[in-house]
């Protein structure tokens, strides 16, 4: 699976601050500790930027390669011009080992965004949204790929292996009944076509809005149901060692440890379309027992609360 590190984002306060103030050795630190964790690419989100994001990118990218040489590098902003300048800065003979993050379903984003990759050869993470939003069900966002994304990236000569489908994941913190589905467009996108598109998660958006302390357990036990499902590529904090070691558990079949091993049995249920049993988990395990609670949040059998882990 393809880790793409999250961590250089307009969101943060402090990625804000050293932008504003062209802090060049936080960035180049950061990229750093991100490779070093294991990240494969790294996500350069500046935010919209509509004046400065050309100068802001061309900078942003300068320090990164200074920590990372010539790691790939995803350009998420909306800013169509400053995407271009990095996709310009990275480029090799014209074509760029790189990622447009993002094109939706709307017209104006369809219109400009695809013909941007093909012309570099960039990989493009497509939304499952429309103007009206995100569609609840697994077969709506299955079908906007399907009538629209899919479509459209042929048109252009955007090749299937650079097309990166995000059925968009909602939190449980809000839209609980909703996050199952992102399990199931991900399960039914790869057996739509052949071949099939990859698909791309935001996976902290599972957490948005719930106690930082929590987030990482949500986060980490739904990466290994959406791997279970197919997933191919999670933008994600590659600083949370857990969710490292969750995925390298799963990737190397490790069942050394109990909590590895129940990360295996929920791997497999959802790889089959089941679920685990009371009987797959050591109830006098902690560790165990808050995997349980969380797979029955998630799977939306029990009701989200900030104490769940409690009750």
């Amino acid at each position: 699976m393809l880790k793409v590190g999250e961590n250089i984002h307009i969101i943060s306060p402090r990625v804000k601050e050293a932008l504003a103030s062209r802090d060049g050795a936080f960035f180049v630190e950061l990229a750093r500790r991100q490779q070093e964790a294991g990240a494969d690419a790294l996500d350069l989100n500046i935010g919209p930027q509509k004046k400065a994001g050309p100068e802001v990118m061309d900078w942003l990218v300068d320090c990164v390669q200074e920590g990372v040489g010539d790691m790939m590098l995803s350009f998420d902003t909306t800013n169509l011009a400053a995407i271009e300048v990095g996709l310009k800065k990275v480029a090799r003979n014209g074509q760029a080992n790189a990622i447009i993050n993002s094109t939706s379903a709307e017209e104006e984003r369809l219109a400009s965004v695809p013909p941007l990759a093909a012309r570099y050869g960039a990989k493009l993470i497509a939304l499952c949204m429309e103007k009206s939003g995100i569609p609840v069900g697994a077969d709506a966002r299955v079908g906007i790929a399907m009538e629209k994304l899919i479509p459209r990236m042929e048109e252009v000569g955007v090749p299937m292996e650079n097309l990166l489908v995000d059925p968009l994941i909602l939190t449980v913190s809000g839209c609980q009944e909703y996050v199952p589905q992102a399990i199931e467009a991900v399960r039914m996108l790869k057996m739509v076509a052949d071949p099939p598109p990859l698909t791309v998660v935001g996976l902290s958006n599972v957490s948005n809005a719930v106690p930082a302390a929590m987030r990482p357990l949500l986060n980490r036990t739904y990466l290994v149901m959406l791997m279970a499902a197919g997933v191919d590529a999670a933008i994600l904090d590659p600083l949370d060692r857990e969710l490292m070691e969750a995925i390298r558990i799963v990737e190397q079949r490790d069942e050394s440890t109990p909590v590895g091993a129940l990360y295996l049995k929920l791997f497999d249920a959802v790889a089959a379309g089941a679920e685990i049993e009371p009987g797959d988990v050591d109830m006098s395990d902690p560790q165990q027992v808050e995997i349980w609670k969380t797979v029955q949040v998630l799977l939306n059998k029990v009701i989200y609360t900030d104490s769940y882990l409690r009750l």
